[in-house]
C-alpha cells in the first residue's frame, strides 16, 4: 500500500518527485523519502511521517540530479522510521518498493553470507542487496532479471544506478505500476493519480513485466526478458477533482458532492428518453447465467451484501457474497453459468484481484465494478462497469460506496427486467425513482446541526453498536466501519433481530446505538429490537425515513429522518447520515480525517 514515484529528464527532478509524492500520499504516510542521482553519486533524503516533513528538510539543501525515485510508506516489515523509510540504498543502487516480499528472511540469510550488511528491519532492502550481488557479475538487464526470479510475493520497484546516470528500472508483481511519457523526460509511478499533473498518456505494465526508462525512451519486457511492445493510453482530464477547493477535508467535499456523483452514474448508464438502463457490450445472454458470485473488501464488500438484497428480491439467480482475501483460500467449486462480480473503488486491492485472477485460472464469466478503469481488475474482466464517481482521496470510502450500491441495482434492475420477473411498467417505475435520487440525497445531506450534536457521545462512549434488518444491516456494518476507520472508536455493525443472542450483553447505561428502521418490511420488528437496547440503558439515535405515522417507540435519545423514497433506494439515503457522524467524530476529536492512522486508501498488499 505504499506509493512510488520516478522520473528522469533533463532536468532537476526533486520539486516534481515530491509534487508527486504529495499526491500519492493516500496510500501511505508513515514515512517518505527522495534518492536523486548526481555525478555519479546517489544523495538521499528520508523522514518518518508525512511529505511535508520531507520536504521542510529537502528545503534545507540544494538536491540536484535528473534522475530520482520517491516513496511514502505504509509500514508491513519494520516500525515506522526514518530508518525503515524508502529509499533504501547500497553504494550502487537505490530502491523503493511497493508490496511485501514473502521470502526476505532466507534471502537475507544467503545475502548475509555474501558479506552484506543490513541496516533495516524492511523486506525490501533484500533487493537492494540482490542486485549489488548481481552486477557484479551479470549486466544490469540480466542482473535484474535474476533478482526478479528469486523474489517471492508482490512487488512494484522503481531502482536507480549509480552508474547509469539517466536511466530508471520499473518492474512489477502483483502491485501496480504505470508510466507516463513526456518531453524530454519519462515517469513511474503507482498510479496514474501521481503521473496527471506532469503528463496524460501513460501505459500499465503486466503483471510480470519490467520496463527500462531513460530520458527519452521506454522499452518493456517480459520476464523472460523479451521485448514487448505495450499500448498508450490517453487520460481525461480531471485534475480540477483533485483539490478540496473550499472543503477542509477531501473527505468532507466527496460527501457533500454525491448527489452530484449520483446524477452522474445515472447518467452514463439510464436513458432517460426511452427510460431504460444500458448495459453496453454485456456479453453474456440471459440463459448462460443462473447465479452470481459477489466479491470485495472492507466497503466494497458492504455494497456487495446490499447487492444481495436486490438481486434475491428482483431476480431469481443465486447469489452469494464472499470477502476477498477469504475467497483464494478456499476450494471453490466454479460452475460455468456463474457470474463473478469484483468490486474496487481502486481496481487495485491485492485480495480482489487474486481471486479475479483464480477465475480467470478457472475460465469463469468476470465482471468488475471500480472507479478507476484503467486498473488491474477492470483491464482482466471480461465486462467493466464504471462507477463514474471521479477522483476519491479520502481514505474512508464515501462517495465510491454509493456509486458501487447505484451501479449493482441498476444491473441487478435490468437483469430482473430482462428475466420478466418484474413488469414494463414497474420497471419504469423503479428508474422514475432512481432519476430522483440525485435530488433527495442532496436533501439528505442538510442533517449537520443535529449530527454535530449526536457525534459528542459517540468520541466519549466506549464502544457503540449499529442495528439493521433486511437491506440496513449492511448500512449498519459500513455505518460501525467509518466510525472505527475515522474516530478509532469500537463500533459494531449487528444483525437487530440477533442482538438477543448475546451482544445484548454489551449494553450499559448511556451507550450510544444507532438504529436504521426505514419504514419497511421490518420497521415493526426493528422497533421492537430497539425497545429492548433502549430498556438496557442504551442512547438510541433512529434513522428512518419521513412518515406522517408517528415513531412507535418511547424513549428514544435522537431521530433523523431522511427523504422519503421506493424502498429499495432508501439504503442510497440512510448511509448519509452515518458517513457524516463519522466525519464530525473525528472532527471533534482533532484526527487527521484524510489519512487516519494505519490505513491507506489502496491495500495493494495481501
Amino acid at each position: 500500500m505504499c506509493g512510488i514515484i520516478g522520473i528522469t529528464s533533463t532536468k532537476p527532478v526533486s520539486s516534481s518527485i515530491i509534487n508527486s509524492l504529495k499526491k500519492l500520499e493516500y496510500r501511505g504516510y508513515d514515512s517518505a523519502g527522495i534518492a536523486t542521482l548526481l555525478d555519479g553519486k546517489i544523495n538521499e533524503v528520508k523522514c518518518e511521517g508525512r511529505v511535508k516533513a520531507l520536504e521542510n528538510n529537502i528545503s534545507k539543501i540544494k538536491m540536484l540530479g535528473t534522475v530520482g525515485i520517491g516513496h511514502v510508506r505504509w509500514a508491513t516489515h519494520g516500525v515506522p522510521s526514518t530508518l525503515n523509510a524508502h529509499p533504501h540504498s547500497s553504494e550502487s543502487v537505490s530502491v523503493v518498493h511497493n508490496g511485501i516480499i514473502e521470502n526476505s528472511t532466507l534471502l537475507k540469510k544467503f545475502l548475509v553470507e555474501k558479506g552484506h550488511k543490513f541496516k533495516s528491519q524492511t523486506d525490501t532492502e533484500v533487493i537492494v542487496h540482490l542486485i549489488t550481488e548481481y552486477l557484479k557479475e551479470n549486466d544490469l538487464k540480466n542482473s535484474i532479471l535474476k533478482m526478479l526470479k528469486k523474489l517471492h510475493g508482490s512487488f512494484a520497484l522503481g531502482i536507480i544506478f549509480k552508474d547509469q546516470p539517466d536511466l530508471i528500472v520499473g518492474a512489477r508483481r502483483g502491485s501496480p505500476l504505470a508510466v507516463g511519457y513526456g518531453p524530454n523526460e519519462n515517469y513511474l509511478g503507482s498510479d496514474s493519480y501521481a503521473l496527471k499533473s506532469m503528463t496524460n498518456k501513460i501505459t500499465y505494465l503486466d503483471d510480470g513485466e519490467f520496463c527500462i526508462l531513460k530520458k527519452n525512451s521506454v522499452e518493456f519486457f517480459d520476464d523472460t526478458g523479451k521485448k514487448v511492445n505495450k499500448s498508450v493510453l490517453e487520460l481525461s482530464n480531471e485534475e480540477g477533482d483533485y483539490d478540496k477547493g473550499d472543503y477542509k477535508h477531501f473527505m468532507a467535499k466527496e460527501i457533500e458532492e454525491q448527489p452530484i456523483t449520483i446524477k452522474n452514474c445515472i447518467n452514463e448508464y439510464i436513458d432517460k428518453v426511452n427510460k431504460d438502463i444500458n448495459l453496453l457490450n454485456f456479453p453474456w445472454k440471459q440463459n448462460e447465467i443462473s447465479s452470481i458470485v459477489l466479491i470485495g473488501c472492507g466497503t466494497a464488500y458492504h455494497s456487495c451484501l446490499m447487492a444481495k438484497h436486490w438481486f434475491e428480491q428482483l431476480t431469481d439467480l443465486d447469489i452469494s457474497v464472499d470477502i476477498a482475501s477469504e475467497f483464494r483460500y478456499r476450494k471453490n467449486k466454479f460452475k460455468s453459468e456463474s457470474l463473478y462480480i469484483f468490486v474496487s473503488q481502486s481496481g487495485e486491492t491485492a485480495d480482489t484481484y487474486a481471486a479475479l485472477d483464480i477465475c480467470k485460472k478457472n475460465k469463469m464469466k468476470t465482471c468488475s465494478i471500480v472507479n478507476v478503469v484503467e486498473s488491474s481488475i477492470a483491464r482482466d474482466s471480461d465486462l467493466v462497469l464504471p462507477i463514474y464517481c471521479g477522483p476519491e482521496i479520502g481514505v474512508a470510502s464515501t462517495k465510491a460506496f454509493l456509486g458501487q450500491m447505484l451501479v449493482l441495482y441498476m444491473l441487478c434492475l435490468k437483469i430482473s427486467f430482462d428475466q420478466k420477473i418484474i413488469s414494463k411498467k414497474n420497471y419504469k417505475e423503479k428508474i422514475k425513482n432512481l432519476l430522483s435520487l440525485s435530488n433527495l440525497s442532496k436533501k439528505t445531506l442538510q442533517t449537520d446541526s443535529k449530527i454535530q450534536k449526536v457525534s459528542k457521545a459517540f468520541i466519549q462512549a466506549k464502544g457503540s453498536m449499529f442495528l439493521g434488518r433486511g437491506c440496513s444491516y449492511p448500512i449498519a456494518l459500513e455505518g460501525a466501519l467509518k466510525l472505527k476507520e475515522l474516530a478509532y472508536v469500537h463500533a459494531e455493525g449487528y444483525p437487530a433481530g440477533e442482538m438477543k443472542h448475546g451482544p445484548l450483553a454489551l449494553i450499559e447505561e448511556g451507550m450510544p446505538v444507532v438504529v436504521l428502521a426505514p419504514r419497511d418490511q421490518h420497521y415493526k420488528k426493528t422497533v421492537s429490537n430497539m425497545q429492548e437496547v433502549i430498556a438496557r440503558g442504551a442512547k438510541v439515535l433512529l434513522i428512518t425515513n419521513r412518515s406522517k405515522d408517528e415513531i412507535q417507540s418511547e424513549n428514544i435519545w435522537e431521530t433523523i429522518e431522511v427523504e422519503n423514497l421506493d424502498e429499495d433506494l432508501l439504503p442510497f439515503l440512510t448511509t448519509i447520515p452515518l458517513q457524516k457522524l463519522a466525519y464530525y467524530s473525528a472532527l471533534q476529536k482533532g484526527y487527521d480525517i484524510d489519512k487516519p492512522r494505519n490505513l491507506a486508501k489502496s491495500v495493494t498488499v495481501e
